[in-house]
């Protein structure tokens, strides 16, 4: 794709945060520095939000914002964290430090900097349900020794993963997933800055298949506008009808009606371990999927929400997104009388799959 991204370029300021609440929240930050737990799921803006938070409280965002994603730590070996440019100036000189002392020496010494500019810096903590109870354990008592100088934002999908001691220190604000008309709004917004031709067809489209992850929606519509030099229907479906992974869904829900729950749950897994998904951003997308024909009924699509709010519930709280969904189609496909059985149950969910 030529050019930067249009999710770098077209970054929000905060007064273009769409979603009020949120807005509002961040805007109490500026005057009353806090500790923020920033969530919701996948795409929806959470990691823009926070530099727009930091291009707004610091003069000198540059040096005053620290960005740590956990993965930086949690999915990389000792070798790699010590040779990552970023972190190798707190390490130096330090070998044979197990990992865990690493991860607390490079939040230490960065909550430890004075500010740049102003009376404190921030650091970004993303996808911090994937920090171990120990680690959180330790970012805690950094937390406590610094809350002086430094004000930490947490983003997550899964706020009940973090610990109380640090969700009670911190202000939660909820990005939820834009409408179809938001997600709208903001294509045509950039689309006008970037001078590329649109219509309001192109734009609905680009929008609905992106189920509610504004940062897919945004790609798309740049992937379009590259491939064709406009967004329209015909343009974006040439250019996205292939992307998306309707028919792995469309199977998987064909596979529960007849019964065939194995490759129900294999198909599942795959969109869950190889694609990317999320447990509720597929939950979404079998939403999606399920209205968009003519296969199934009203009373049908009527009876898949109904279960999907309960099993919603379960994935928000972190458990087996697989399994959960797994049970969704199993509890949907046999029929009415189901909706009421086990769906808070994971070990009754277990024997259905």
């Amino acid at each position: 794709m030529d050019g930067p991204l249009w999710t770098s370029r077209h970054a929000p300021d905060l007064s273009e945060i769409r979603q009020t609440e949120a807005r509002e929240r961040l805007d109490r930050a500026l005057s009353e520095p806090m500790n923020l737990v920033v969530q919701g799921p996948p795409g929806v803006g959470k990691t823009a939000a926070t530099r727009a938070l930091a291009r707004e409280a610091h003069a000198d965002p540059d040096n005053d914002l620290i960005e740590i994603n956990v993965a930086d730590f949690f999915g990389r070996t000792k070798k790699e964290i010590r040779n990552d440019p970023r972190f190798e100036s707190f390490l130096a000189g330090r070998s044979g430090m197990a990992k865990r002392d690493m991860i607390n020496r490079v939040l230490t010494e960065s909550a430890a900097y004075a500010p740049m500019s102003g009376d404190y810096k921030t650091i970004v903590l993303d996808n911090a349900e994937a920090i171990r109870e120990d680690f959180q354990q330790a970012l805690r008592r950094v937390m406590e020794r610094h809350h002086r100088t430094t004000q930490f934002v947490i983003t997550t999908r899964q706020p009940t993963k973090l610990i109380p001691p640090i969700r009670s220190r911190c202000f939660p604000i909820r990005l939820r997933a834009p409408t179809i008309d938001e997600t709208i709004d903001v294509l045509a917004t950039i689309c006008d800055r970037e001078d590329v031709a649109y219509d309001d067809d192109g734009l609905e489209f680009v929008a609905s298949a992106a189920g509610g992850d504004l940062r897919r929606a945004i790609l798309s519509a740049q992937a379009t506008a590259v491939e064709d030099e406009s967004i329209t229907m015909s343009t974006a479906y040439e250019t996205l009808g292939e992307v998306g992974h309707d028919e792995a869904i469309r199977e998987a829900l064909a596979a529960a009606v007849d019964g065939d729950l194995s490759d129900a749950r294999s198909t599942l897994g795959g969109l869950l371990d190889d694609e990317g998904y999320d447990g509720p951003g597929l939950l979404r997308e079998i939403l999606r999927v399920a209205r968009a024909g003519s296969t199934y009924g009203g009373d049908e699509l009527a009876r898949l929400h109904t279960l999907a709010g309960e099993v919603d519930l379960q994935l928000a709280e972190g458990l087996d997104d697989q399994l959960h969904l797994t049970h969704l189609l199993a509890a949907w496909a046999a029929g009415r009388e189901t909706i009421a059985v086990d769906l808070r149950d994971p070990d009754a969910a277990a024997a259905t799959a």
